[in-house]
């Protein structure tokens, strides 16, 4: 209703009309207080002639004083389009005239604030039925939003500012009416009801969410049957864990086929490794060539899972390159990770151009490469197979080693040996171009989600480089992310952190602290990741509905306060806050941590059902729950390589617990001998008898459904 309201009214009406300004020469004096920011992305747009303020109460307050509309523009550093929307319409002197004049601009970093990019998303989704970014939202001088759109060409985007410029001189009680009506539509699209239903968890339902998610699947190509792809990780993550609960093959063989593809394909980078954000094709070719810290540490988790279960060698290759790239681009000193890359860089002609950084032509490639050049093309499809645009060539693959090997005559061994060679010439010589522009902040959610990568990393491979990494990580974020008081910041820069932490930050720490403590043993991971969770429900329960608000109660207050429960390619706030509670009801015997679970995936099952790759993680718990969730307690003096030997194997609906000593954590107590090391299975606290090898526990594990 919302929609068609809005999309046929206002903003019709904005872009219809004439530009009436044109390009000229500043009559005003520029006040642009981004410079004094610590984002990347805000300092990007600290030399425009616009008068951009951050979001802070100042500016809010600015606008109120002097009547003014607001320019609310959202957007993030690896942003193509939001560079091209700068180029365009921020950087030009007459646009900024008609922006200072009448608006109080303000500029936000979406990924420091997804807070306030949350609440205008959905206003323009409800405007015009789609998002993205850069955002562009025109609101009254208390924040509530009137018009909104995406990117706009320079003439369009004058329009719209003259019109509502207009409007709200002319008109404001129509402004007024827009701003009551939208915002309505906000708050109501915020509300989660409670479902007071009976509950009643069962396989007909998830399988029926499986085949419905089905018919959107590529199975060629792998994805989803169309162009652009994101590669969702939690996506493929639950995919796999129902295909091999469920012996399901051509559930499985899907999923291979998708991370196979992914692999060989333009996504991820074949020279350094790591994966862009989006392909904009459908055989994984072209990316949207920007590298963003989140996909990549999920990326980490999910190959190493993969291979866990299938134990392909190209999921290993995939693990080890992306760490690679993480540490070599994104890893700061102090063990936190920086945010991404961007898309854009310098080409030879010294102009910012899309993957410039990452393609080859044939020329250069014959010129390096020499004699290898034709076993080198073939490899990656120096042809009309992997040709792009303006003659240049992003490196992509259809063939596996063992088929290249064949058609050239050459042993497994030798092509590897060769392929390693190839990397390094080109990484060299590419690190000697103008390298993509570094978003280097460091984020709490984004670096949780490469923490467990890492975890997962070292549990699968047992490469203590891994363990190293994830343990510097985890020390960063409990040294300089927890405030005394045991609250988290969301942002750190230059030893500065100046922003409250969201609920997808606590999650996502909890998450992985759970994995660090099964991992590694060690309980003060699992006694924070409580700790946070506790303050989750202090901080962010809506006893309402039973579940959780995205801000804080001690945030200063938006025009809405946000419930998330949809996965994206960061995994829902809820959906890992319930998972999160599942297990530390498994861990401690808390038993309303499994009542609020249960009732929050109550309360989203229908739509999880309806809509499975937008619930990837409730549906994980949906599994979780109504299949046999195994418990194993390891006690004794072999614990850590009992723990070690586990954690290589793929073990879905289970969780770890282990001591090399006495413990009370209820899993573990009044459980420990000092002679002997022993293993116990158990499902909701009744467990099996103790055995003392691990050939024994197996068979009393069964993840048959």
């Amino acid at each position: 209703m919302y929609k068609k309201l809005f999309s046929i009214t206002l903003l019709m009406l904005i872009l219809s009309c004439e530009s009436q300004t044109k390009k000229q020469m500043s009559k005003h004096p520029y006040t642009n207080k981004l410079i004094t920011e610590t984002s990347p992305y805000l300092l990007q747009h600290a030399h425009n002639p616009v008068n951009w303020h951050a979001w802070h109460d100042d500016a809010l307050q600015l606008a109120k004083k002097e009547n003014k509309l607001i320019i609310i523009s959202i957007g993030y550093a690896a942003c193509h389009w939001c560079h091209v929307m700068e180029h365009e319409s921020f950087e030009d002197t007459a646009v900024a005239d008609v922006m200072n004049a009448n608006f109080i601009s303000i500029k936000i970093d979406r990924e420091e604030r997804p807070d306030v990019d949350q609440v205008y998303m959905a206003a323009v989704q409800l405007m015009t039925g789609s998002g993205g970014w850069p955002l562009n939202v025109i609101a009254l001088p208390d924040g509530r939003p009137i018009w909104g759109g995406t990117y706009l060409r320079k003439e369009d985007w004058l329009n719209a500012l003259n019109q509502l410029a207009k409007l709200y001189k002319e008109s404001p009680e129509k402004a007024e009416e827009y701003a009551t009506n939208l915002t309505n539509g906000i708050i109501q699209n915020s509300l989660i009801p409670l479902n007071n239903s009976k509950k009643d968890f069962n396989k007909i339902e998830l399988n029926k969410a499986v085949s419905k998610w089905q018919e959107n699947f590529d199975t060629d190509m792998g994805g989803n049957k169309r162009a652009p792809k994101f590669p969702i990780p939690n996506n493929f993550a639950f995919l796999l864990q129902n295909a091999t609960s469920n012996s399901n093959k051509k559930l499985l063989d899907y999923v291979n086929t998708s991370l196979t593809k992914m692999a060989y394909g333009g996504i991820y980078d074949q020279i350094g490794g790591g994966f862009s954000r989006y392909s904009t094709d459908i055989k994984w070719h072209i990316p949207h060539f920007e590298k963003m810290l989140y996909d990549n540490g999920q990326m980490l988790s999910l190959y190493s899972k993969a291979y866990a279960a299938t134990k392909n060698n190209l999921y290993k290759t995939v693990v080890y390159e992306t760490a690679d790239f993480l540490e070599r681009e994104l890893l700061d000193k102090t063990g936190a990770f920086y945010s991404s890359l961007d898309a854009d860089s310098y080409d030879e002609n010294k102009e910012l151009k899309e993957g410039a950084y990452y393609v080859w032509t044939k020329p250069e490639l014959k010129n390096i490469l020499n004699a290898d050049f034709d076993l080198f093309a073939d490899y990656y499809n120096i042809n009309d197979y992997g040709k792009w645009e303006d003659n240049n060539y992003v490196l992509i693959r259809n063939k596996s080693d063992d088929d290249i090997a064949k058609t050239h005559n050459i042993s497994i061994k030798s092509l590897e040996a060769k392929v390693k060679k190839w990397q390094k010439t080109l990484l060299d010589i590419r690190e000697k171009r103008s390298k993509p522009r570094l978003d280097d902040k460091s984020l709490t959610s984004w670096n949780a989600l490469t923490l467990k990568g890492y975890i997962n990393a070292y549990r699968v491979f047992e490469d203590d480089r891994f363990l190293k990494t994830a343990l510097n990580n985890a020390n960063f974020i409990s040294t300089k992310m927890l405030k005394p008081e045991g609250s988290l910041y969301r942002n750190y820069k230059n030893n500065t952190s100046n922003l409250d932490a969201y609920l997808e930050d606590y999650a996502q720490v909890s998450s992985a602290f759970i994995d660090l403590f099964q991992a590694t043993s060690d309980q003060k991971w699992l006694t924070l990741a409580k700790q946070l969770t506790d303050y989750s429900f202090d901080h962010f329960f809506d006893e309402t509905s039973q579940m959780f608000y995205f801000t804080s109660n001690t945030s200063p207050s938006l025009v809405s306060r946000k419930i998330e429960t949809d996965d994206n390619v960061i995994p829902s706030s809820n959906a890992t806050t319930a998972l999160n509670l599942f297990k530390l009801y498994h861990y401690y015997s808390n038993q309303k941590y499994l009542d609020v679970a249960m009732q929050m995936l109550h309360n989203v099952k229908d739509n999880a059902i309806a809509y499975g790759a937008g619930a990837s993680n409730w549906l994980t718990l949906y599994a979780n729950h109504i299949n046999k969730y195994y418990e194993i307690a390891i006690v004794g003096p072999k614990a850590k390589g009992f723990t070690q030997a586990f954690n290589k194997m793929y073990l879905p609906n289970t969780l770890i617990a282990a001591s090399k000593t006495d413990s009370k954590l209820p899993l573990l107590e009044s459980r420990f001998s000092e002679n002997q090391t022993l293993i116990y299975i158990c499902v909701d606290g009744s467990c099996k008898r103790p055995v003392s090898t691990i050939d024994e526990a197996l068979k009393f594990l069964d993840f048959t459904n």
